[in-house]
């Protein structure tokens, strides 16, 4: 009876944080009234596109097990496709975008073959070295501006160019959208089939398969998706920044932020890289504003020491430690009423 009536609150308490998700999700629209300032509202741009940036690594590095370094190359093809659509072609960015993201699940699924014969720590490596065999390639391709990059040029604010100059909040809402999509398919995506065996296979590939999981396709397929919602978040970003060059998007040091804010939420859940994020950006902006140049890498410290207490205090992140919060919290409860 006691072990039923912990299993009833447990429930209880997962609905009562699903509910106060949904009132989060359903106050987001209403930010921009509230956070005026253009800079607070800058930061909540920021931590809704590497919320969802994150997301899409999630999917493949946390839901599939397959730790890759390498998402800021398809982070790069899409802001790289959105550019070229506006600076070189005099267009607006959506056919940009839409090409970014289906040159970068293409790129993914011809990378990651070869890649995902090799497991663990050297899958690992192999990543961080296909991030810079492309930031090489682009530093030195003139189509794509070379070491200068693009910069963009003035053309109409509005929906059609993405693009906004006396307001962030169509950014705020540009950025929403993509948060929605992202969370959205991977809400999902858990409870499909194709959601549960890419735990099957982040668990344990050989007994994936012989339960009949083709963990080869299975890791190819969550590559591109993952792959084409990052390309979706790097046209974002360089709408946004208004230029784009390879060490701003293909770079280590962004493919580590997307990795570490996962890490640091909860990998291989649906809140982490939310929780994550929401750490990181205004700790990272915060510093900068208040310090300058003086505050420069007292952010990365500082999410540096949070990282490794995670780690060894909790590997399953801030997600972790709520849960146990919340198991505290219910033991403590049914021990008051027995």
């Amino acid at each position: 009876m006691a072990g039923n009536s912990l299993d009833f609150k447990n429930s209880k308490i997962k609905d009562f944080c699903w509910l106060g998700l949904v009132a989060f999700l359903a106050l987001l629209p209403l930010v921009p009234a509230v956070a005026a300032d253009s800079f607070r509202l800058h930061v909540m741009i920021l931590i809704l596109l590497f919320a969802s940036m994150s997301q899409a690594w999630n999917i493949i590095g946390g839901y599939c097990g397959q730790v890759s370094f390498g998402h800021s190359v398809f982070f790069g093809i899409g802001a790289y496709g959105a550019g070229l659509a506006v600076v070189t072609y005099g267009g607006t960015p959506w056919p940009g975008i839409a090409i970014g993201m289906i040159l970068a699940a293409i790129v993914a699924i011809i990378i990651s073959y070869p890649c995902f014969k090799l497991s663990g720590h050297y899958f690992a490596i192999a990543t961080f070295a296909i991030v810079e065999i492309f930031n090489r390639i682009f530093l030195v391709w003139d189509w794509v501006g070379g070491a200068l990059g693009l910069d963009y040029p003035i053309i109409g604010e509005g929906l059609g160019n993405l693009m906004w100059h006396q307001s962030k909040v169509g950014y705020y809402y540009s950025a929403l959208v993509i948060f929605i999509i992202i969370f959205g398919t991977v809400r999902w995506l858990e409870g499909h089939r194709f959601g549960y065996y890419m735990r099957a296979v982040r668990e344990g590939q050989e007994t994936a398969e012989s339960l009949g999981v083709n963990s080869s396709a299975v890791k190819l397929t969550a590559m591109a998706l993952s792959a084409s919602m990052a390309a979706m978040c790097g046209a974002f970003f360089v709408q946004y920044n208004l230029r784009v060059d390879p060490p701003m998007v293909m770079s280590l040091d962004m493919s580590m932020k997307f990795v570490l804010i996962t890490i640091l939420g909860g990998a291989g859940t649906l809140l982490g890289p939310l929780l994550g994020a929401s750490v990181l950006i205004p700790l990272q902006e915060y510093t900068r504003a208040l310090w300058g140049g003086l505050g420069g890498g007292v952010d990365l410290i500082i999410f540096g020491a949070l990282i490794i207490l995670m780690v060894v205090k909790q590997p399953d992140g801030m997600i972790g430690i709520l849960r146990d919060v919340s198991k505290w919290a219910s033991t403590k409860r049914s021990r008051k009423e027995i």
